[in-house]
């Protein structure tokens, strides 16, 4: 294969892990709230596309479609407050999670990972609600959201490994896209 047939489906691999990241957040809007005892707390499903991308994708294209996916779902099943809780959690919970991912699989497992994120989800989105609100007393939810963040990020986690044993073509992309690719001419 040339270079610009690998960069094409490349392209179609990010469309098609963004339209199921955002089908997936769409539908999980739908879900009436789990959690009686914590109001807005959510599984956040629509990560494991995410936890896919960091482990399939060079770095550049994880982040562009963890931003199509948040504005894209926004779009479509959000007002801009929503937008801005997403933003501040998604990319805090992304960050965190590639600086994780860093340490290797030797330190931390792929479940490990995805736990941090989900804890890092809920500091962003406190951290927005909490200058949204103009007061820091916000922050004393973080205790019941770090509790359900760690287990919704640990069932990710496990949604996410399970995929990467079991889906042939997630585990020859794992490793396929961290080679840099030779420029041929066609």
């Amino acid at each position: 294969m040339n270079y610009s047939s690998d960069k094409t489906r490349q392209y179609i691999y990010i469309s098609l892990l963004c339209a199921q990241g955002v089908i997936i957040g769409l539908i999980e809007r739908m879900i009436p709230f789990p959690f009686a005892f914590a109001p807005g707390a959510k599984l956040g499903l629509a990560n494991i596309i995410t936890i896919l991308s960091l482990y399939t994708l060079p770095v550049s294209e994880s982040f562009l479609l963890m931003m199509m996916r948040l504005i894209l779902t926004s779009l479509l099943g959000g007002t801009m407050s929503t937008f801005l809780y997403s933003a501040a959690g998604a990319g805090l919970s992304w960050i965190g999670m590639l600086l994780i991912k860093q340490l290797g699989n030797k330190h931390v497992s792929m479940i490990g990972i995805s736990a941090a994120g989900g804890i890092l989800f809920n500091v962003g989105q406190l951290t927005v609600a909490s200058w949204i609100a103009g007061s820091w007393t916000v922050m004393l939810y973080m205790p019941v959201l770090s509790f359900i963040g760690i287990l919704a990020g640990i069932a990710v986690g496990i949604i996410a490994n399970f995929l990467f044993e079991h889906v042939a073509t997630l585990s020859r992309l794992r490793f396929e896209f961290k080679q840099p690719k030779k420029r041929t001419q066609a």
